[in-house]
């Protein structure tokens, strides 16, 4: 949806240097004739606008550089390494992981561990989480960085405009305003602010967002996954312990009423088949989900995770099982992708997607859900979507988390200047 059109003469300058940041972070490199070209403002116009971005610290010049134009070739523009940047956070039924990302999308600072968060008291973990945001926080300050903002990821449902966490069934979290613990409570005012701010020219408070992994996930894969050109319409099915999904139109979330679009996990695909946490029947994660393909493989998944603790390893063990030919696990598999496929099929015909992009803990497990799932598809549809499987795996969330700070600053430059 576009944006609407600025009514003042202060909003038209903010609209503008977004433009001009964002034509330099979407082409790289580019001089400010090439700036003027791509958004159809004057040359003197434009080199009044980075005039005012190179002030701020968002821009810097590199050096002469070609613009394909006749003439002395102009300087090259590019994002500041040593400005804003984003911090992003996951919680994760058995991990914790922050990073930081800069303006020009690197990870400049990350730190992970395994925590066990299954049926969790959130206080002890919210305090650990920030610990770790403490960490690189500080990381990046040494770096020259300055933190914009923190974003959060979380495996459960975040009402829609809000910072709580609704119901998060395998943390075992309800009505849990998040942003009331990652402020100024459990990470302190000094831990994220450094005394000046989560931000730009002293700001004292710390910008915090929470959003479903699966919606994060998706928005790393618009923004990082290497589709040319983006897709505009996707489903992102992505697993934990559970199985989310989130859905792209136009370029954009669709989040619903609430905020809870996308709960594909739930979606039915044995209308008689096994009970479900959530109250219902037959449902998606009872079929797909890590516990459940765990059980089919003829493992027991308590004493597995007790086995394999920590963060994806139950899905390298079936990964690597799968690999040397394990019967049991290639037919778990096989049943977790023809289900992924019926609760799919539902999802294409109300959709109409572009693509279907598996990612998430599923994309390692990709070449042996595949089979079943595409046939699944084909069987039940007529000219099904392409599915294809995340180059960004089990770290899109945490990415899409860090980069969504990043392009609030890209979206209002000055807002976030030094």
């Amino acid at each position: 949806m576009a944006a609407p059109a600025p009514n003042t003469q202060q909003e038209m300058r903010r609209r503008n240097l977004a433009r001009v940041l964002h034509a330099v972070a979407d082409g790289g490199p580019r001089s400010r004739a090439a700036v003027a070209a791509r958004i159809g403002l004057t040359r003197t116009a434009v080199s009044t606008l980075v005039d005012e971005l190179l002030g701020a610290g968002l821009l810097v010049e590199l050096g002469p550089g070609r613009s394909g134009a006749v003439g002395r070739p102009g300087t090259a523009l590019a994002l500041s390494d040593s400005g804003p940047c984003g911090i992003g956070a996951e919680i994760g039924v058995d991990h914790l992981a922050v990073c930081a990302v800069d303006l020009r999308g690197e990870v400049r600072a990350r730190t992970a561990m395994d925590a066990a968060n299954r049926d969790s008291d959130p206080g002890p973990v919210l305090k650990q989480l920030a610990r770790l945001v403490e960490e690189v926080a500080n990381e990046a300050r040494g770096l020259g960085l300055r933190p914009a903002g923190l974003a959060v990821a979380v495996p459960g449902l975040v009402a829609r405009g809000t910072t709580t966490v609704v119901q998060a069934p395998n943390l075992g979290w309800t009505d849990l305003d998040l942003a009331a613990h990652l402020g100024g409570g459990a990470l302190g005012t000094g831990a994220l602010t450094g005394g000046g701010g989560f931000g730009g020219a002293g700001g004292g408070t710390a910008v915090c967002s929470i959003d479903n992994e699966a919606n994060l996930g998706a928005l790393a894969e618009l923004w990082l996954g290497g589709h040319t050109p983006p897709p505009g319409d996707l489903v992102h099915v992505s697993a934990e312990i559970g199985i989310g999904a989130a859905i792209v139109v136009d370029g954009e979330l669709l989040r619903g009423t609430r905020g809870f679009a996308g709960e594909l996990g739930h979606v039915p695909v044995r209308p008689e088949g096994r009970p479900c946490a959530c109250g219902g029947i037959g449902c998606l994660e009872q079929y797909a989900g890590e516990e459940a393909v765990l059980r089919a493989a003829g493992l027991d998944p308590r004493a597995t995770a007790a086995q394999y603790p920590g963060p994806g390893a139950r899905i390298d063990l079936l990964a690597t099982r799968a690999e040397g030919g394990d019967r049991a696990v290639l037919g778990a598999l096989a049943e977790a992708g023809s289900a992924l496929g019926t609760a799919l099929t539902g999802a294409v015909n109300l959709l109409d997607p572009q693509t279907v992009v598996l990612g998430g803990a599923l994309a390692r497990l990709a070449p042996w859900l595949l089979p079943s799932l595409e046939h699944e598809l084909g069987r039940r549809l007529a000219g099904p979507p392409p599915v294809s499987v995340s180059r960004l795996g089990a770290e899109g969330p945490l990415l899409g988390a860090a980069h969504s700070v990043v392009r609030a600053v890209l979206d209002d430059p000055m807002a976030h200047r030094a």
